[in-house]
């Protein structure tokens, strides 16, 4: 009996991914196991395996082809001898065209189309093909307002070009939010910026390369937008002296240079956050919409620059874990992370992250909040530089410069300056660290 290969969410957050490459060829034999292609996901390209046994009967989407949704079908698997069934034979290998009518995942309440209401949603989500969505931010439309003719309700691209500018213009959620009656106007939705006709315009006469998005960049631009736009950062700034520091790694990777274990200042600042959560734990939290999320063990993410975009994968359990495991783990993680050879639960989760710039002489600067996470440290380059000695005198120290930008649905102030102290503490007094 034929059966359908469908698109696999390799992750949980995955809702399409680009078929990078088959390994497969039509008429070939496969078993359970076998590698059949390379998908791409936002972040990574993973392997594929077959589930089932049998002949490539054909294939259905082209390798190559960006955009694929999950559980679309993009290969038929077939019986030695059977033919492809008439409803598959004459499929296109490319990926649907967004203007005709697509299954998506509906909400188990209901399945029943309703192209009279508006867009179908489930929760805050507004079921739209990508394309109507582009459209409708293009133009400055709000989707929710949109009735859908699609199945189920969903928007396609015919649904936006009808509405025109008839539909109000795009705001926030949380401008959509209940507000107390007392409460002061909130503000009016700042642009999204030109739409992309409109820039190119403006640079027509002028020489550039075009360079298209991947999956991974398009993330980064969505979850930052989101970031930046739904979560209240505030900020908070502590100058740390790294002399003791630097004298006890020097002394460490002396001992440990015969098992080639080399301590970087960064192994210290992820123990150092580590134990600050376990010191601080209220501070040990992500935002869950309706809801916060106390973690007890402390799972601290570090960003890893890649080409095009970064990673931050997570080092879990890193409280319990010794300088030289979190020195080896660490060097594991951005090694794979470079290759895009990471697994979705290596860079998922964590409740903190650390971004370092201080390696490109940065002096300090302030990070974006990862969600769902509660804070982010950005650390700066270690200086020389004159300070106040403890006696009143003047001498040089190295001085390290850490912004704590800190979610304040999750942390208040106090709590976030609390949990910043514990952190400039533990790096202060290293041999603590240890005890």
């Amino acid at each position: 009996m034929a059966t359908e290969i469908l698109m696999p969410a390799l992750s949980p957050t995955m809702e399409e991914g680009t078929l990078a490459k088959w390994l497969v060829k039509e008429g070939d034999t496969v078993v359970s196991g076998d590698i059949l292609a390379e998908i791409e996901t936002d972040k990574a390209t993973m392997e594929f395996e077959a589930v089932d046994e049998g002949l490539i009967g054909k294939i259905l989407i082209d390798e190559g082809t960006e955009g694929v949704k999950v559980n679309t079908a993009i290969a038929i698997l077939v019986e030695e001898g059977e033919e492809i069934p008439d409803s598959t034979a004459n499929a296109p290998a490319s990926k649907p065209d967004d203007n005709a009518p697509q299954e998506t995942p509906q909400p188990t309440v209901s399945r029943d189309p309703a192209p009279s209401a508006p867009a179908t949603r489930d929760g805050d989500r507004v079921f739209a093909s990508p394309l109507a969505r582009r459209i409708a931010a293009d133009k400055g439309l709000d989707l929710s307002s949109i009735s859908g003719t699609g199945p189920h309700g969903r928007i396609v691209k015919a649904d936006v070009e009808a509405t025109g500018s008839q539909a109000r213009p795009t705001e926030p959620a949380q401008a959509r939010t209940s507000v107390p009656a007392n409460a002061a106007p909130a503000p009016a939705a700042a642009a999204t910026g030109p739409a992309a006709d409109t820039v190119l315009r403006m640079y027509q006469d002028r020489d550039y390369k075009e360079i298209a998005l991947d999956g991974m960049r398009k993330t980064i631009a969505a979850r930052l937008t989101e970031a930046k736009q739904s979560i209240p950062h505030f900020y908070l700034r502590r100058d740390i002296r790294l002399d003791a520091l630097l004298k006890f790694r020097s002394e460490l990777n002396a001992q440990l240079q015969s098992r080639e274990v080399k301590l970087s200042v960064n192994d210290f600042i992820i123990k150092a956050c580590a134990l600050a959560l376990q010191q601080v734990p209220a501070a040990n939290a992500v935002w869950a919409k309706d809801r916060i999320l106390q973690l007890k063990p402390s799972d601290v993410a570090v960003a890893v620059a890649i080409d095009g975009g970064l990673f931050t994968p997570v080092l879990k359990d890193a409280d319990s874990k010794t300088l030289s495991a979190l020195s080896t783990e660490m060097k594991d993680l951005a090694a794979r992370a470079r290759d895009r050879k990471l697994a979705p639960h290596e860079y998922q989760g964590g409740s903190f992250a650390i971004s370092n710039l201080g390696m490109f002489g940065i002096d300090s600067f302030d990070a974006v909040i990862n969600p769902p996470h509660g804070a982010i440290l950005a650390v700066g380059a270690g200086i020389r530089k004159p300070v106040v000695g403890t006696d009143g005198g003047l001498e040089v120290a190295t001085v390290m410069s850490v912004t704590l930008s800190v979610d304040h649905r999750v942390i208040d102030g106090a709590l976030g300056a609390e949990l910043l102290a514990s952190i400039v503490d533990n790096l202060e007094n290293p041999m603590a660290m240890l005890a």
